[in-house]
């Protein structure tokens, strides 16, 4: 914890409300990542081991309460079919965030 603190530079409260902001943002995409990784069979630049038709297919913004108006990319696939099960669409309030095994 100290080498974090010292590494992000963290002097004030607001320093660490928004160095642990950047975390959970951070954290939620990478769950965000790993539910695509498995929806669609193959790692992200994996293509090669590709075995379906569906691929990604962008991102879109998306704002959440508990990160405080940080905004984390909604991952997207080109069939429009991908059901995020750590946030849900059009949820914007993850306080309450399940976290369980997904893979």
């Amino acid at each position: 914890m100290r080498a974090f603190i010292k590494e992000k530079q963290l002097v004030t409260a607001q320093d660490t409300q928004n160095a642990l902001k950047d975390l959970f943002a951070e954290t939620l995409q990478e769950m965000l990542e790993a539910e695509m990784d498995t929806y669609l069979g193959y790692e992200k630049h994996g293509a090669k081991n590709k075995q379906t038709t569906n691929s990604r297919n962008g991102k879109s913004r998306k704002t959440h309460q508990r990160t405080a108006s940080r905004r984390s990319p909604f991952l997207q696939d080109r069939e429009g079919a991908f059901e995020p099960l750590v946030v849900k669409k059009h949820q914007s309030n993850v306080t309450a965030l399940k976290i369980f095994r997904i893979f």
